[in-house]
């Protein structure tokens, strides 16, 4: 009996914490969106240079009503296991507050019952790593309440690489090389200036 109230009281202290300070875990929500992208295994995107396609929604297996408290939806990008081991900076936490999976927004929008898709350019400070795509639904109070991904539960499936920024651009290449043509032909043009004038001094 006192094991029975221990385990209610618990309970109504988790729900309690939830209305007060808005905590959510992600092994309480419902998977009941789906998630896709173009991505293909093995691909490896360039930052702010390429495009994934995302398409999300409800799954339409589930009763009628399920999505009834879906407001908004939030599409993010996610690191796949193998891209935070020993990293801290990306832990997966189950308290979704201190979740660091999900560590860059793609897009966020009013909740829609059909198929949404998205051309998304790839921001240029997404760092290089492995990722999945999540999309969670989000209440009135702005909780998640569901979540669908582009992997399976293991994060094993599905997964794309991104390659970062290195620091140099194309332009810059050109603009060094264009640097250098200019720099060989002033060259070129002061020793024959220069020898020219010489000529002329001894012909006088």
């Amino acid at each position: 009996m006192a094991a029975r109230g221990l385990l209610l009281a618990s309970i109504y202290l988790s729900l309690l914490m939830h209305e007060c300070y808005g905590v959510t875990l992600f092994s309480s929500l419902q998977k009941t969106l789906q998630v896709t992208t173009t991505t293909k295994r093995g691909q490896v995107l360039k930052a702010g240079e390429d495009k994934v396609t995302i398409t999300w929604g409800l799954n339409q297996s589930l009763a009628a009503g399920t999505d009834s408290a879906y407001k908004t939806v939030k599409v993010q990008l996610c690191f796949a296991p193998v891209s935070q081991k020993d990293r801290a900076w990306r832990k997966t936490e189950d308290h979704l507050n201190k979740d660091k999976t999900c560590s860059f927004k793609i897009v966020e929008k009013p909740y829609n019952k059909s198929l949404q898709t998205l051309d998304w350019i790839i921001e240029s400070d997404v760092p290089t790593a492995t990722y999945f795509v999540r999309a969670y639904a989000l209440n009135a109070e702005r909780h998640e309440v569901a979540y669908g991904q582009s992997t399976n539960d293991q994060k094993t499936t599905n997964l794309f690489d991104i390659q970062a920024i290195t620091g140099r651009h194309a332009s810059l290449d050109i603009a060094s090389v264009c640097f250098s043509v200019f720099s060989i032909v002033a060259l070129f043009g002061f020793f024959f200036h220069e020898k020219r004038k010489a000529r002329m001094s001894q012909q006088k």
